[in-house]
Formats: C-alpha cells, structure tokens, sequence
C-alpha cells in the first residue's frame, strides 16, 4: 500500500503565477518548492515532474483577466484560479 502511495507522489503538484506586463498576460509555470518548471512541467531541483492545476494572479486586475479566459477558452477552464504570490526558493 506505501508503494502506491508513493507512486501517486512521484508528480509534484506546481502553480501558473500570473501577471499583467504592458496589458499583456503573462504565465510562468513554478514547482511547488518554488523553483521555476521548465517547458517540459520538470523541475530541476526536486528533479519531478509538475502537475499545474493552479493559476495565481497577484493582483485583482489579473485576476479579471484570467477569469476572463476560464469562461471563454476550453484550455483554461479546468484550472483553479485564485490570488497568490509566488514563492520564493531563498535565493
């Protein structure tokens, strides 16, 4: 039973952290220890590969801008979408 377990934990869950630049959307995918995924969802720190249901705006005006997209584009419809600050590594 802990071999099942542990394979459920192979993946590690990350976050999208959303922000506005110049009035464009921008999404950079990050690993739940805060390191930044490469375009693969890989993080070369905990070296697992990152399941992404989260998008984190940090601000109110990007948040507007993501739920935009949740009601109108399939691709974003099945994300979580919430307010939230990256987390920092410590470096």
């Amino acid at each position: 039973m802990s071999d099942t377990s542990k394979d459920n934990n192979s993946a590690a869950l990350g976050a999208f952290y959303a922000r506005l630049e110049d009035g464009q959307l921008v999404m950079e995918p990050y690993c739940s220890c805060g390191n930044q995924l490469d375009e693969g969802y890989n993080c070369d720190k905990c070296n697992k590969h990152c399941q992404v249901p989260d998008i984190l705006c940090e601000d109110q005006a990007t948040l507007h801008v993501v739920e935009k997209y949740t009601r109108t584009s399939p691709k974003f419809r099945n994300f979580n979408v919430m307010l939230g600050r990256r987390k920092t590594t410590g470096e």
